[in-house]
């Protein structure tokens, strides 16, 4: 069961007469201000990518009056040389809509080159952007790259096309497929209205959606996004998905964990995204797992470690004048391979869950533990939720998920 939310005394006074708990003073239709409407946290790097064109599809959750879009070089080993750059609206397959495309610039620019570990965000343009709207982005790399920045479970069809030049093409000639997610990391939008913020979902590969149906938009993060845009009262909310399967708090990724930890991707993936005013946090369960798989004393963390890593993040949260949802880990018995649910696991996650409900360090508790269990095993994911794997979710699965937050979180 969810827990109300919890504000806690004088630290909300403060927050509240700065201006972070309530929407800004200004009128709606005065009110404006970048959020980011979509994201995909880089965590690690690819094989090496031919001179090419890429062209990949996004779902953005709020709408805006124009948009921005950040490439990430963030795993390169060399500049990273965008010739051209576009965003269109998509058709079928790697087609896009006639009419529709518009070039990005980069600081007046039509391309730009990116330093090793830094990235770059285009100039706005001026595109209406509609809620929950697909846009296809297109990247020109007239010198290929030889450790390309990446997403790895994009769960969303990739199309590549060798040659020249065609981030315009109606369609990309003799492409191939991929499903990870390349250099895009974040797409922002000027979004109208008070409501507008930033809601950034911190977590793992139950945030990343796998287990989910493959270019249908179906991670919790989409279910919410549409829930968040019934309600007029957070229409304006756009919300970032930043998990990485894989992914722990503590540690960074060592196979077969992924990407940089939790805590060391923070200001990065949560902190510095325009707009941000609330995050999830859905982690811990990789921390838990690597006590079976890796050999190192710091890879074997206790449940109180564990602990002290979420505490960590959400004061670092509420330093920022960020609110945080804390979300209880998920059942997985009967899952298997290299990590397997065995009971020293099962024992270091309720302990954990039993202290997101009751350590009273997050504004409020999401239960996702409680909403996805079979009641006849209540260390198991219900069957009608289960994907297959006994760890993660199905689209039904997700769903509920997503219908567990409570808008009212999001509003004054």
């Amino acid at each position: 069961m969810t827990m109300p939310l919890m504000l806690r005394g004088a630290a909300a006074l403060l927050f509240a007469a700065a201006g972070l708990l309530l929407a800004p003073q200004a009128s709606a239709a005065e009110a404006v201000s970048w959020i980011t409407t979509w994201s995909a946290a880089p965590d690690q790097a690819g094989p090496a990518l031919r001179p090419q064109t890429i062209r990949q599809i996004m779902r953005v959750s709020a709408g805006g009056q124009q948009v921005r879009v950040r490439l990430s070089n963030l795993f390169g080993i060399a500049p990273l040389t965008i010739g051209a750059a576009h965003v269109a609206l998509p058709a079928e397959g790697s087609a896009i809509q006639t009419g529709t495309d518009r070039a990005l610039s980069f600081a007046g620019k039509p391309g730009v080159t990116i330093a090793p570990g830094e990235s770059a965000l285009s100039d706005a343009l001026p595109m209406a952007v509609a809620p929950l709207q697909s846009l296809a982005v297109s990247l020109y790399l007239p010198q290929g790259s030889e450790a390309p920045t990446l997403h790895g479970i994009g769960t969303q069809t990739v199309h590549f096309s060798d040659g020249v030049d065609a981030t315009s093409a109606s369609t990309l000639p003799r492409h191939e497929l991929d499903d990870s997610r390349y250099f895009v990391t974040d797409i922002e939008a000027l979004a109208p209205g008070q409501s507008a913020g930033t809601l950034v979902a911190l977590g793992d590969s139950v945030t990343d959606g796998v287990g989910s149906t493959p270019d249908q938009s179906r991670r919790w993060t989409d279910a919410l996004a549409e829930r968040l845009q019934g309600v007029p009262a957070t229409a304006g909310i756009g919300v970032a998905n930043a998990g990485i399967a894989g992914n722990r708090i503590l540690r960074d990724g060592i196979d077969p964990y992924i990407g940089p930890s939790a805590l060391s991707r923070l200001e990065g993936d949560v902190m510095s995204k325009p707009g941000v005013r609330w995050v999830i946090l859905l982690e811990g369960i990789n921390d838990i797992t690597a006590a079976s798989v890796l050999p190192l004393p710091e890879d074997q963390p206790s449940a109180q470690r564990i602990i002290e890593g979420m505490k960590a993040i959400a004061e670092r949260a509420h330093a920022g004048g960020v609110k945080i949802v804390g979300a209880t880990l998920l059942p997985r018995a009967g899952a298997t391979g290299v990590r397997a649910q065995t009971p020293q696991a099962e024992a270091k996650r309720l302990a954990v869950n039993e202290w997101i409900r009751n350590g009273r360090a997050f504004d409020a508790v999401l239960d996702f533990d409680r909403v996805l269990q079979d009641p006849d095993q209540p260390d198991r994911l219900r069957p009608d939720f289960d994907s297959g794997d006994h760890g993660h979710p199905n689209d039904a699965g997700y769903r509920a998920m997503a219908a567990a937050f409570k808008l009212e979180w999001l509003t004054p």
